[in-house]
């Protein structure tokens, strides 16, 4: 019997120095951290690959590093996301995933994430959904930070291009629970103070319900926290695999 994880719970990234003391001990070095990190995560996100994306080698490395079964979501480069604010996809594509697609096994959705003066703009983003279309084999899930991509047209083209809407969590940012795919896809980014503040034990509780509810609905879902500053990531996170564990155990497929 195959046992398969449907949610999967873990922090935006491993590579934190300020959390050393309070989640990597002080005689770990920084090679070591996602070694440690995956000791105790099954999953996380790939942070840095916003910024630059990394050589092929490092991400065998990474794999190599991470016991079976752990998965990383690696985020879109922000020159696609932020600067061509997703006109003109192909060639980042055809980039992002001449690296990451030789360890599909190892990859949940592909995160993009939206700066947040970019408004929803029908024609340029189903371009980008039809772009993304002949990467069947890989899913994706958008962060949006301008509430015109709720309106009613955008999450039409979401759902029928397969695209989850991410769940922001954050009182700043704004926030629009519709499911749009079989994924679901989370962000905590801290509750009152953008990556710095932490969630109550009722809010995390509230969202390990819902958590178990979607999973009982076949969907899949993945959790983020990117409230890193203080180690509230990895404090909530584990806190949260801690209700969703006492709800549901480990799913049987």
């Amino acid at each position: 019997m195959k046992v398969k994880r449907k949610i999967h719970i873990g922090t935006s990234g491993w590579s934190y120095k300020h959390w050393k003391g309070n989640f990597y001990p002080d005689n770990v070095k920084a090679a070591e951290y996602l070694t440690f990190y995956a000791r105790y995560f099954p999953v996380s996100e790939i942070n840095n690959s916003f910024y630059k994306l990394p050589a092929k080698e490092i991400v065998a490395k990474w794999v190599d590093t991470v016991p079976e079964g752990f998965l990383f979501c690696p985020k879109m480069s922000r020159y696609l996301s932020h600067l061509k604010k997703l006109r003109d996809p192909q060639e980042p594509l055809e980039r992002f995933f001449n690296i990451f697609r030789p360890f599909q096994e190892y990859l949940g959705p592909v995160l993009i994430q939206l700066p947040a003066n970019s408004r929803f703009k029908a024609e340029v983003a189903e371009t980008f959904y039809e772009e993304t279309d002949r990467y069947d084999d890989f899913r994706f899930a958008l962060e949006v930070r301008h509430p015109s991509w709720f309106s009613e047209e955008s999450i039409g083209l979401m759902k029928s291009h397969g695209i989850t809407l991410v769940f922001s969590q954050a009182d700043r940012l704004p926030y629009h629970e519709e499911i749009t795919a079989k994924d679901i896809y989370l962000r905590f980014h801290g509750p009152t103070t953008l990556y710095s503040s932490s969630y109550s034990d009722d809010v995390l509780e509230d969202y390990a319900e819902k958590f178990a509810a979607w999973a009982d609905d076949g969907h899949e879902v993945w959790a983020f926290f990117n409230n890193d500053i203080g180690g509230h990531a990895v404090a909530n996170a584990m806190k949260l695999q801690e209700r969703v564990d006492a709800l549901t155990g480990v799913m049987i497929e």
